[in-house]
């Protein structure tokens, strides 16, 4: 389908197949138009419209086909589909319009749009690397994977910060890895992966673990279901993170743009909640 097609469906099936509401993908076709314009060099004009193009590079997100299978689709040569999705992305990502607020709004004295924040690490199959094996086999996961982990507004639910690291890393050493400096009043909720959390942040909160020898009190597993009701909105940031399935599928491509791909979704899913409550206050 292109976009001819694809722009008479209603905004609900719009959003099923693209991942994006009609106007993300308007926004989107004004940046990179826009990014067009000022090009010193335009080179040979691609058979594909910039609506095209950009449906594409969503298609590639959304269902992760191969670039053979994703040319074959579309009428034209592998390797001309993936330079056009790879420059899609790069200029939407060029744009600023879909980057994440950053992990120094964290540490700002006053921020009375940030009172609580959720913090969580998902792993992503990945293909076996050549080399370092060891370094990207997940214990847990019994596969070679990418841990990305999430800082997210719990009030907002709104993405705030990502980092990355091989699938063997704990969780707690990727949050001390990434450098995180929070102000003291800011509340921080983690899962089990992050005991000892306190000694760097003594605002935060976690489940509290039952040991070989003593096995959690009625209290306790009621204080636990009440942190997992707090924190069941970064479930949800996962879930929608999820539905583009290059996040959701073993990653076949190069492991160093799996960040960068992995924040424009986070970007995109920002952007689209900013969207509904604009709407929602319309």
């Amino acid at each position: 389908m292109n976009y001819e097609q694809v722009q008479k469906l209603n905004p609900a099936d719009f959003k099923r197949y693209c991942g994006v509401h009609q106007e993300t993908f308007k926004e989107m076709v004004k940046i990179v138009k826009a990014e067009k314009i000022f090009q010193k060099k335009s080179g040979r004009p691609s058979k594909l419209c910039i609506e095209d193009q950009i449906l594409m590079t969503l298609s590639y997100l959304r269902e992760y086909p191969t670039f053979f299978h994703l040319g074959i689709k579309w009428g034209i040569d592998e390797s001309n589909s993936y330079r056009i999705v790879i420059k899609t992305e790069k200029n939407l990502i060029k744009s600023g319009v879909f980057n994440l607020p950053g992990k120094k709004v964290l540490n700002r004295n006053q921020n009375e749009e940030i009172e609580t924040v959720v913090v969580d690490v998902s792993e992503h199959e990945i293909e076996r690397p050549q080399k370092k094996q060891k370094k990207y086999y997940s214990g847990k996961q019994k596969y070679y994977t990418i841990k990305s982990q999430v800082l997210a507004n719990k009030k907002s639910a709104k993405i705030i910060c990502t980092a990355f690291s091989a699938g063997k890393t704990h969780d707690f050493s990727l949050f001390k890895k990434s450098k995180i400096r929070m102000n003291e009043e800011l509340k921080l909720l983690g899962d089990k992966g992050y005991q000892g959390i306190k000694k760097i942040h003594k605002n935060s909160k976690n489940p509290i673990k039952k040991t070989k020898n003593k096995e959690l009190s009625q209290a306790e597993k009621v204080l636990n279901r009440q942190l997992a009701t707090e924190r069941i909105i970064i479930e949800n940031i996962h879930r929608s993170l999820n539905i583009f399935r290059i996040l959701s599928s073993r990653y076949r491509n190069r492991r160093r743009r799996f960040g960068l791909r992995f924040n424009l979704i986070a970007g995109i899913y920002n952007y689209e909640l900013s969207l509904k409550t604009k709407l929602e206050i319309a």
